[in-house]
């Protein structure tokens, strides 16, 4: 099969979709591999490093769409990306498609087949390879935090671990999956006066037994949340509905109860935001206040640290990329019913049944894709 991956576009986002040793797996089980000419800067890999690792080296995204049947990436297809898909091709990367109805459309009006992330599942009910980007955003999310609760930052000046005779910030993370349980981790480690919510019993014992008294725990309701969001300085937006849209949990009535310089980070944003309040912003500009409260609502946190992220997510998104290389989309969807839930969109129909669901649209049981 010929493989492609793409310079990515978004706004600061410096991951790329193949690592040069990833390309050295899919040519030395003789796929074509061909790589945009400058793809890999932003992790510190070459053109060099990628030709060595047996890529071409291709002048312009536009050459890679027209010739690869596989477009391997990190993030959505911007809309000048969409416009060069064409029927038939496989794009397999992060799609979100929930709360993002002009990006559905196009991919529809295109014809391809597109593979998101997102929605492949594993044995045991997890979202693998959302998971490593899981888990570096919910590390990251305390970062970013702890640096927009700095004054100068619009924060209200406080140091998240306090320090001898001063009482720390007080964190707050929504969801206890596992974004939720890293940003707990970094925040908990840095001395912070944690809890965590969470609707599922399961959950906040493991989280219980795990942090002891490092952390505290809450069940999630409307009454224990609006208490936790009034006293916090921080609160982490961590819940995820797969492949659908994230749920409105912090009202912006809410959002007036809380302490002027408080900070929200929506790392569900990419779902749509789990605060009434936030809409997406870049690493650019990552910032914005409401009501006196600093929202931070990067749709792309991962792409700040992009080696790091790029070599988490090829860990997981290339044994995928290699079996629909070997057997092509179809046969590796039929084999395989975790990948089978990665297909959102074919041949112009919606076949990921929370996305047509949240957006109105017909929905298309995968089955039928493969029959």
């Amino acid at each position: 099969m010929i493989v492609g991956t793409v310079k990515e576009i978004k706004n600061h986002e410096y991951r790329v979709g193949l690592t040069p040793e990833s390309v050295h797996e899919l040519t030395a089980h003789g796929h074509r591999v061909l790589v945009e000419t400058g793809a890999g800067e932003g992790i510190g890999a070459s053109d060099a490093l990628y030709e060595k690792a047996g890529a071409e080296i291709i002048a312009t995204a536009a050459d890679i769409f027209a010739t690869a049947e596989m477009i391997v990436k990190v993030k959505e297809p911007q809309p000048q990306e969409r416009a060069m898909l064409r029927p038939g091709q496989i794009l397999y990367t992060y799609l979100h498609l929930a709360p993002d109805p002009e990006q559905t459309r196009d991919l529809i009006a295109s014809g391809a087949t597109c593979i998101a992330y997102e929605t492949v599942t594993d044995a045991s009910g997890g979202l693998p390879l959302l998971k490593p980007m899981s888990q570096v955003a919910g590390r990251m999310s305390i970062q970013a935090g702890a640096t927009a609760l700095e004054k100068a930052h619009g924060g209200r000046g406080v140091l998240l671990g306090g320090v001898p005779g001063v009482l720390p910030a007080k964190v707050v993370v929504i969801g206890g999956g596992v974004v939720g349980f890293n940003a707990a981790q970094m925040a908990a480690g840095l001395g912070a006066d944690v809890t965590i919510l969470d609707r599922s019993p399961e959950v906040l014992e493991k989280l219980g037994m795990y942090f002891e008294a490092r952390a505290k725990t809450r069940f999630s309701n409307r009454a224990n949340l609006a208490e936790c969001v009034a006293e916090a300085d921080l609160v982490i937006g961590a819940v995820l509905i797969p492949g659908a849209a994230a749920p409105k949990l912090v009202s912006a009535e809410m959002l007036k109860t809380m302490k002027k310089g408080a900070v929200l980070v929506d790392v569900a944003i990419d779902q749509g935001g789990c605060f009434e309040t936030s809409h997406a912003t870049t690493h650019a500009e990552p910032t914005y206040v409401v009501d006196g409260v600093v929202h931070y609502c990067v749709a792309n946190m991962p792409g700040a640290v992009a080696r790091t992220s790029t070599y988490a997510l090829n860990n997981v998104t290339l044994p995928h990329a290699l079996r629909i290389a070997e057997l092509g989309w179809k046969d590796a969807l039929r084999r395989d019913p975790h990948l089978r839930a990665g297909l959102n969109i074919w041949d112009g129909k919606v076949t990921y049944q929370a996305v047509a669901e949240d957006l109105g649209l017909p929905y298309t049981p995968v089955e039928d894709a493969i029959a």
